[in-house]
C-alpha cells in the first residue's frame, strides 16, 4: 500500500500558515508529499524545500488571477496537486491543518482494513477548528464537524468548488458525495488562530477570488455560545508554532448582535441537543 499526501500553497509563511509543521505532521504516514506551491511574495518554496525530506515532490504553479467565483482557483490548484498523487491513497492536508503523531497508526490502519473494499471510496475524520487562540475551538453546525481528507486514488474524483470537499464522478455528466468510514482520528485546523493582522491580510489577498470585498477582521465578534475550551493535547510537531503565556478560553464580545446566520445555527444546535442529532452539512455518506 503506497499513501501520497498532497498540498498546495502560497504566500503561506507571510500570512502566518503553519504549513511547515502541517506537512511534518503528515510525512509519517505518507511515502509521498506533494506540495503544489504558487508563486509567492515570499520564501514558502524555500521553506518546503528546507524540509528537505525525499518524500517530498513540489510542484511550481501560476493562479488564475482573473477566476473571481467562489473560491475556485483552490479547487483548481488542490486539483494539480492531487493528479500527481501516484499512491492507493491520497491524504488531503491544508497548510493551516495538522494530525496528532498518536493517530498515524489508527489512520494506516483504517486505510488497510478498507483498502480493497469497495463499499468504501475515503475516510472521514472529525475537526477541532481552534478560534480566538489554541485553548478555543468553535462547535457549531456553521464550522464543519466532519470531512473527507482520504480519498482512494483510484476513483475519478476532484475538488469541485473551493477546494474544501471532493466528488465522485459516475458518468462525465453526474458526480456524487464518496462512500466513506470514519478513521475514528481527527484533524486540529489551526487557521482561526493566527493574529487578526495575519488574517486581515490573507483576506486581502484572496477576497478577489471570491469576487466579494474585505471587511476588517475582530475575533470578538462571535456568537459566545459556539466557543468551547479544548482540554486535549496538541500535536507535539505544533508546540513551538502555538502563542506563547496563553491559558484561557478566548472571550467574545458579550454584546455582539447575533447575525441572522448565528441565530439560524443557535435554534439547529437546540434542535441537535433535544434530539441527539449532528445537523451540520456533510460532504460524504457515511457507510461503515
Amino acid at each position: 500500500m503506497k499513501v501520497s499526501g498532497f498540498t498546495f500553497l502560497r504566500n503561506a509563511h507571510m500570512l502566518g500558515y503553519p504549513f511547515i509543521e502541517s506537512i511534518q505532521s503528515a510525512l509519517p504516514l505518507c511515502d509521498e508529499f506533494i506540495v503544489n506551491i504558487g508563486k509567492s511574495e515570499d520564501d514558502t518554496l524555500e521553506m518546503v524545500q528546507s524540509i528537505n525530506s525525499p518524500k517530498i515532490n513540489i510542484i511550481q504553479s501560476h493562479w488564475n488571477e482573473r477566476m473571481s467565483i467562489r473560491g475556485f482557483v483552490y479547487a483548481q490548484q488542490t486539483n494539480i496537486a492531487l493528479f500527481n498523487c501516484s499512491g492507493n491513497w491520497a491524504f488531503y492536508l491544508q497548510g493551516d491543518e495538522a494530525i496528532h503523531e498518536d493517530d498515524i497508526p489508527k489512520i494506516k490502519e483504517s486505510m488497510q482494513e478498507y483498502l480493497d473494499d469497495d463499499r468504501v471510496e475515503a475516510l472521514v475524520f472529525d475537526y477541532i477548528h481552534f478560534y480566538g487562540n489554541h485553548m478555543t475551538y468553535a462547535w457549531s453546525p456553521a464550522w464543519y464537524r466532519r470531512e473527507c481528507r482520504l480519498i482512494k486514488n483510484t476513483k475519478r474524483v476532484f475538488f469541485p468548488s473551493d477546494g474544501q470537499f471532493f466528488v465522485v464522478l459516475t458518468s462525465n455528466r453526474k458526480a456524487r458525495y464518496p462512500r466513506a468510514a470514519h478513521s475514528n482520528t481527527k484533524i486540529y485546523h489551526y487557521g482561526w488562530v493566527r493574529s487578526e493582522d495575519q488574517m486581515d491580510e490573507k483576506l486581502r489577498k484572496v477576497v478577489k477570488y471570491w469576487g466579494g470585498s474585505h471587511k476588517k477582521i475582530d475575533y470578538s465578534r462571535i456568537d459566545p455560545r459556539i466557543l468551547r475550551e479544548f482540554k486535549g493535547i496538541h500535536p507535539a510537531i505544533m508546540k513551538d508554532w502555538l502563542p506563547k503565556g496563553v491559558h484561557s478560553v478566548f472571550k467574545a464580545d458579550p454584546n455582539h448582535v447575533l447575525t441572522k446566520r448565528e441565530r439560524k445555527h443557535r435554534l439547529v444546535m437546540k434542535i441537535e441537543k433535544i434530539f441527539g442529532l449532528d445537523l451540520s452539512k456533510k460532504h460524504f455518506k457515511l457507510v461503515k
